[in-house]
């Protein structure tokens, strides 16, 4: 046991000083004022820096020179926790974008048996492949097809513990599919389509419950086809993931958007191998991307996934899209996990909640984390 004091608590409800946060084993005990600490307790002197929930990213295909489609492996896994852990992300969604079968098998018993032993990964995201090729993005055209009703079964099958999130295009899917996987405790997303508005709410209506990255791999809102985008934006219930690097979405867009969803918009990384590294260059399936001032660009200009870490989205939210940081942690930690149903145990500063933390500086650097319990000084 031991308490972390002399910080700033962002407890997702309240901002609190003169406290301290009490950890045992792998959970928050209490949220005491510090006054209060018995002598013998070990403590932690934060000095005056800031502590949150620890940030969590639903949308993360790699970082720390990793990509979890090339390498679908536990190694790959530990690499992206041990990076994400240096920039605030206790907690993500490995995600694997479109890819053929026995990729799909792979990544669902991998991250199976890593989360026997391992709590970072809260699971996987099939971002794909049943999704619409004229929106494939970054996608490989080649392995994006109509759905499988045998593959889907097998998806529902992990649902629950291993397989969190699945998106897919809503135009080219059933209500039958969509309730199928969330009976399964599996979020349904919306993406990668070409969905018109009434197609949009129908697919709500019959349960997905999220979109994938806002605005981007989905029509341009129009004056007559207000399609996918509006449809989300126009529905209070249905969470949606943002990418706040300025080059995905531009920042007048975010303002927006939060002005419309309000608690139901919450940050993603989208990221790839690059972020959290000094790289240049790198291959993502037949593309070539270059990493130039944070873009991640594709050799026919399209945006290959992101160099974005989590608090660097956190603090673009603060400084170009005017949002206060408290509730820009939020976008972080508490919302996200209330998206894919965790907010019983992740995103708060809380008495029972998992013991996942993010120390920083007021400029949102990174110097320490709490990782299921554990102290990481992220500067070693």
């Amino acid at each position: 046991m031991y308490a972390l004091i002399n910080g700033r608590i962002f407890t997702s409800e309240e901002t609190l000083e003169q406290h301290a946060v009490v950890i045992e084993n792998a959970l928050i005990k209490s949220l005491v004022l510090t006054s209060t600490l018995p002598n013998d307790i070990k403590k932690i002197d934060l000095q005056g820096l800031n502590v949150s929930p620890g940030f969590i990213d639903l949308q993360l295909n790699g970082c720390g020179g990793r990509l979890f489609n090339d390498d679908i492996s536990v190694e790959t896994l530990d690499i992206m926790h041990k990076t994400n852990l240096r920039h605030g992300t206790t907690h993500y969604l490995a995600t694997l974008i479109t890819a053929n079968d026995a990729q799909i098998k792979h990544a669902l018993e991998t991250v199976k048996n890593y989360k026997q032993n391992h709590s970072s990964v809260i699971g996987l995201h099939l971002e794909g492949p049943y999704i619409n090729r004229q929106k494939k993005g970054i996608h490989d055209p080649d392995q994006i097809r109509p759905y499988d009703l045998d593959m889907i079964k097998l998806m529902a099958d992990y649902g629950g513990d291993t397989l969190k999130v699945v998106t897919l295009a809503p135009e080219l899917t059933t209500t039958e599919i969509i309730q199928l996987l969330i009976k399964n405790n599996i979020t349904v997303s919306a993406g990668h389509s070409l969905s018109d508005y009434n197609t949009a709410q129908h697919a709500f209506q019959a349960g997905i419950s999220m979109a994938t990255h806002l605005f981007n791999a989905m029509p341009s809102i129009s004056a007559r086809t207000p399609g996918l985008a509006a449809a989300i934006l126009d529905n209070p219930n249905v969470f949606a993931g943002i990418i706040v690097d300025g080059v995905h979405v531009d920042y007048p867009l975010v303002k927006l958007a939060k002005k419309l969803k309000h608690q139901h918009l919450f940050l993603v990384t989208d990221a790839v191998s690059p972020a959290g590294t000094n790289m240049t260059a790198f291959k993502l399936g037949p593309h070539n991307i270059q990493v130039k001032n944070g873009q991640c660009i594709a050799e026919d200009g399209t945006i290959g996934g992101s160099a974005l870490t989590m608090n660097n989205a956190i603090i673009n939210c603060v400084n170009h899209v005017g949002i206060e940081l408290a509730e820009a942690l939020r976008m972080a930690t508490l919302y996200p996990a209330k998206a894919i149903n965790q907010g019983h145990h992740l995103g708060k500063i809380a008495p029972g909640y998992s013991a996942d933390l993010a120390i920083f500086d007021n400029s949102l650097n990174v110097t320490a984390a709490v990782s299921a319990g554990q102290w990481h000084d992220t500067l070693k």
